[in-house]
């Protein structure tokens, strides 16, 4: 196994009503990650509104998700940049402040070529001893990593040994397994899509529901990862309505919502982000007031 097998969490930074970074929250969300059995904590990536961190608060909250999870889960640190010298900065900066990992978006916004990703990811690479996982998700950046890309940048980088795949279709999986190989560890980025992620040789998710019910997508890797397709399915199944609200606007605004609804933090947000909408509000509700976690049902 690779320490990217299992379930890794997208975690939210917590803002106070001020803005600032409401650290006890914080400190409460990565206990009550590991405490259900997550394997990964990823600070400062989309989910943690990374975009409008600055540095020495994105450096901040890595040290401190090091030194809360001392050791107990894996910490892959966002750091991505659409200018490549910054994204070299950041990922020196995750490494000194004692991340295991770190996780590269694609460069958003300038759309480079495949040609263009290749030199962006070795640059990021060859700056750093750490892990380093791939981030696909052109629905956000515009551009996705082509199977071959990744398979380039794994042969020549031994530290390129993982990618996020948040493109939204299966297909995907085999294409990187079969351009990449059995030894380079692919995660669903996209929550609605673990499960069939899983069944085609994907070892991990990273997830932003998990934030919010760590146990359920935790139970529903075991599940899989045992054997017990019935038992995955069926978690699936119950997690399915929610996961759908908790995207029912940009993330990470519906699952703040929710962890302020569970009395967890509160649901501020940085703009150009703001609160979920009444109308998203009430279908959120909704469905944590017909959520009900059984683990052991088939």
């Amino acid at each position: 196994m690779t320490p990217f097998h299992g379930v890794f969490t997208a975690l939210v930074t917590p803002f106070a009503a001020d803005g600032s970074i409401d650290w006890p929250a914080f400190d409460r969300l990565v206990d009550r990650q590991i405490e259900a059995g997550i394997a990964g904590l990823v600070p400062v990536g989309t989910t943690g509104e990374a975009a409008t961190l600055d540095a020495t608060e994105a450096e901040a909250l890595i040290a401190r998700c090091v030194s809360r999870s001392a050791g107990r889960a894996y910490v892959l640190a966002g750091a991505g940049a659409n200018d490549t010298r910054k994204a070299v900065r950041a990922a020196k900066r995750a490494q000194a402040a004692g991340a295991d990992g770190i996780l590269v978006v694609t460069p958003y916004y300038n759309k480079p070529t495949q040609a263009g990703l290749i030199a962006h990811f070795a640059a990021v690479a060859q700056a750093v001893t750490c892990d380093v996982m791939l981030y696909s998700v052109p629905g956000r950046t515009g551009v996705a990593i082509a199977p071959e890309t990744a398979a380039t940048l794994a042969a020549e980088h031994t530290n390129i040994v993982a990618i996020k795949e948040a493109g939204g279709d299966v297909a995907r999986v085999t294409a990187l397994r079969s351009a990449c190989g059995s030894h380079f560890s692919i995660h669903s980025g996209d929550d609605e899509l673990a499960l069939p992620f899983y069944a085609l040789g994907a070892v991990g998710l990273t997830s932003v529901a998990s934030n919010f019910v760590p146990e359920a997508c935790v139970a529903m890797y075991r599940a899989w990862m045992n054997g017990d397709t019935a038992r995955a399915l069926s978690l699936h199944d119950q997690v399915a309505d929610l996961t759908a609200a908790l995207f029912v606007e940009t993330s990470p605004g519906p699952v703040k919502r929710a962890l302020a609804l569970a009395n967890l933090m509160g649901d501020t947000l940085r703009l150009p982000l703001v609160s979920i909408s009444t109308a998203s509000d009430e279908t959120l509700r909704h469905a944590i007031d017909a959520f009900q976690f059984r683990p052991d049902e088939v």
